[in-house]
């Protein structure tokens, strides 16, 4: 099982309780979810945004959800859109695409947090490969991402 190197050092700097196991390979976060056998609804996805004044932000939401552009428009000062993928492979360039941690603030990156991903009691996201899984409980969750805006962007992917 592997984490990514800043991930590591941000758990470990913040003494962050949590748990690694290693699932097999996926390509995406609802797939992670149904091989690990864990509702989706707990498994954090995160996606870079570009805001107006190009400055980053990682959009956390459940692996159902997808982001509904209108609602987070409404929830920030300005309109995102979605970041290049040169981006995402310069902020986490110890990550393999794809495998985001939902930790900005070990990268640097503001964020913000759907709401209904603060409804669960646990928390599961991919460690920045697409093999290994961090848990953690909601309140560490929370604890971690203390600095990080909340809002309902979210919308149930079909």
């Amino acid at each position: 099982m592997t984490i990514a190197p800043k991930l590591r050092h941000f758990l470990d700097t913040q003494h962050a309780e949590y748990e690694l196991t290693e699932h097999p390979p996926t390509l995406s976060s609802t797939e992670t979810a149904r091989v690990a056998h864990i509702p989706p609804s707990c498994m954090a996805k995160a996606v870079l945004l570009e805001m107006p004044d190009h400055e980053p932000l990682l959009a956390v939401l459940p692996a159902d959800r997808r982001i509904d552009i209108a609602d987070l428009h409404t929830e920030l000062d300005g309109k995102p859109r979605l970041a290049g993928e040169r981006q995402v492979v310069g902020i986490f360039d110890d990550c393999m695409p794809g495998a985001v941690p939902p930790l900005g603030a070990g990268y640097g990156v503001d964020m913000i947090v759907d709401d209904d991903l603060a409804r669960e009691p646990d928390i599961f996201f991919e460690a920045g490969d697409h093999r290994s899984l961090v848990h953690m409980e909601q309140a560490e969750f929370r604890r971690l991402t203390r600095g990080a805006r909340h809002g309902s962007f979210g919308t149930i992917e079909e």
